[in-house]
């Protein structure tokens, strides 16, 4: 059985060692000829290049073995039951649930707190990317069961973003942006999407290729409509309090 979970493990060693390498390359390269960083510093560097290592190798072994899986069967089953509009709200709570577990969105709101030295919150700047990414679920669950073009969420969305970046400061109009990328990291790619093409396969007369692909963009795009709506609000709270 222990056997059974490894398979397939040394290809994706191998393809964290080519993603990684030239990373520590640069690092060794920059600090022979212009960093010069302590021993001490060094080492420690050296160790989360090692520790990275380790955990994104089990991380994405764990997703080829587990998540996908996983996902897609959830999908499936749910997608043939009689009351499968429960697809909504499950998807609503998953998209929650993903992006609270995100490492990507973790570190965004890390650097936002630290860069702005604690002006932009940053338990509500990372709530609100949560909320937006499980309406954006949500919506490509309905978008599923009803066999509506992505067109009609796509278009209409960034035209707001457009819209909402006239009102919202540079700052967040930057960040907005950033939190898009950042949302659709290997949590929200490997299980939600598994789960809505596992869904639309289950369906009568949806297709997997053109119903349950597309959730990534609409993930992408939810947070840079809730934060750029988050920056509108605080521009005009900081324009009462002046």
């Amino acid at each position: 059985m222990i056997g059974s979970l490894f398979k397939g493990f040394d290809v994706v060693i191998g393809e964290v060692a080519l993603a990684l390498g030239p990373l520590l390359a640069v690092f060794l390269f920059f600090q022979f000829f212009m960093l010069k960083l302590p021993r001490r510093q060094v080492i420690k560097i050296v160790k989360g290049f090692a520790m990275t290592f380790v955990g994104l190798s089990l991380f994405l072994q764990g997703v080829f073995i587990g998540f996908m899986p996983l996902g897609e069967s959830m999908g499936m089953s749910i997608g043939a039951l009689t009351y499968n509009w429960i697809l909504i709200p499950i998807g609503f709570l998953l998209g929650f649930a993903v992006i609270m577990a995100e490492p990507s969105v973790r570190v965004l709101i890390t650097e936002v707190d630290k860069v702005s030295s604690g002006h932009i919150n940053g338990k509500v700047l990372f709530y609100t990317i949560c909320t937006g990414v499980a309406f954006a679920v949500a919506l490509s669950m309905i978008r599923i069961l009803c066999g509506i073009s992505i067109w009609y969420f796509v278009v209409p969305g960034y035209l707001a973003a457009l819209v909402l970046m006239r009102f919202a400061s540079d700052e967040f109009v930057s960040i907005a942006f950033d939190a898009g990328g950042a949302a659709t990291g290997p949590m929200t790619v490997t299980f939600i999407l598994s789960m809505a093409v596992g869904a639309a396969k289950q369906l009568e007369g949806r297709d997997p290729l053109l119903d349950g692909f597309g959730m990534v963009s609409m993930v992408a795009l939810a947070p840079i409509l809730s934060i750029l709506a988050l920056g509108f609000l605080y521009g005009r709270k900081q324009k009462t309090h002046e």
